[in-house]
């Protein structure tokens, strides 16, 4: 018998899930839905343990010019031949998630932003030996990287055009527009409101985002994520290029979260089929614009703990070839460390 693929959750890499054998909930139809309906800029709105971060971890590889095809075979998008010769791997990719960019006061904040920026566009190393790029285009890479004491040096004016400027660097090197990826766009904002420096976080970020989403002329689309969409001395001031896909949009409503035909299939992958009705009144209590979904985070951990329940019955109740049950008595171990019972 072929042994399951692991349930685990907690695990926001495609590219682990798909390399390491794990259960995947196939949502790359995603990309044909983007592709058909998207606008310049693409703003998805969803709550928290929904899959955003995965799926744009999954953007991230289809798009990526150093992805890896072979992360979607025998997946959904493999089918659409035509728009895969076209789309996949042709794109350079700039994807960062905002999630850890927090801190006690508005420097702090700023500290973590440059170190997720400069760690992103030190992936993109190949620039420094790029015959495309001028000894001032360079200059302008060494300035978003450079490193003193540990932390990312880039002064302020340099940060705020970091994502412009690594755009147009990449465009200049692979003679191709950028997509730009930028997960939980909102954490920093709702960091900076608690801690009390919100004023100047907004500032940092609308200039940032105005600078690479605005009037960028090697910009090909961009794809945001975040839990709201921030309106009140907005971010997007100005931005008049911007999807917004909402909770109660129905395009793309089925791509975070769980329909109630991937919780079937899940249960009836692992032999699960009695739980669905449990499942369903706990866990089946979200509508996102025509679909009723699951949150994808409760329904795993669900089934991980189902799961972990029949492995250790088996080491209790053993099955012979004949299907005639024996007791396992030898592995039970009492908490007093005796092998007999009393």
């Amino acid at each position: 018998m072929l042994q399951k693929r692991c349930c685990r959750f907690g695990i926001e890499d495609f590219r682990e899930i798909r390399t390491e054998g794990f259960y995947y909930v196939d949502k790359t139809a995603m990309i044909r839905a983007l592709l058909a309906r998207w606008g310049k800029v693409n703003l998805f709105t969803r709550p928290r343990r929904f899959g955003k971060t995965l799926n744009m971890s999954m953007l991230k590889e289809f798009f990526a010019i150093d992805g890896d095809a072979r992360l979607f075979e025998g997946l959904e998008i493999s089918k659409e031949r035509e728009l895969c010769e076209k789309y996949m791997g042709r794109f350079p990719v700039i994807s960062i998630t905002l999630k850890n960019v927090a801190g006690l006061t508005y420097q702090e904040a700023c500290a973590a932003l440059r170190r997720v920026i400069g760690n992103e566009v030190r992936r993109f190393g190949c620039l420094l030996k790029s015959e495309l790029l001028d000894a001032g285009d360079k200059d302008m890479y060494r300035a978003l990287t450079d490193i003193k004491d540990g932390r990312f040096t880039m002064a302020d004016e340099i940060l705020v055009d970091s994502l412009r400027t690594l755009s147009q660097l990449l465009a200049k090197h692979y003679g191709k527009k950028v997509i730009l990826l930028l997960d939980e766009y909102d954490v920093p904002l709702d960091k900076a409101f608690q801690g009390g420096y919100y004023a100047e976080m907004v500032s940092l970020l609308r200039n940032m985002l105005g600078g690479a989403l605005k009037t960028n002329p090697n910009l090909y689309f961009a794809v945001l994520t975040g839990c709201l969409r921030v309106a009140k001395e907005s971010i997007f001031t100005g931005l008049n290029n911007m999807k917004v896909f909402s909770i109660t949009d129905s395009d793309c409503d089925s791509y975070f979260g769980f329909t109630d035909g991937e919780v079937r299939e899940l249960l009836s992958y692992y032999g699960l089929d009695d739980k669905y009705e449990v499942i369903k009144n706990w866990y089946d209590g979200y509508q996102f614009g025509d679909a009723d979904v699951y949150c994808p985070w409760d329904v795993i951990n669900y089934v991980d703990r189902l799961r972990g329940k029949k492995r250790w019955l088996r080491k209790i109740i053993g099955l012979t070839p004949a299907g005639t049950m024996r007791f396992a008595i030898s592995s039970i171990k009492w908490e007093t460390g005796c092998s007999k019972a009393r």
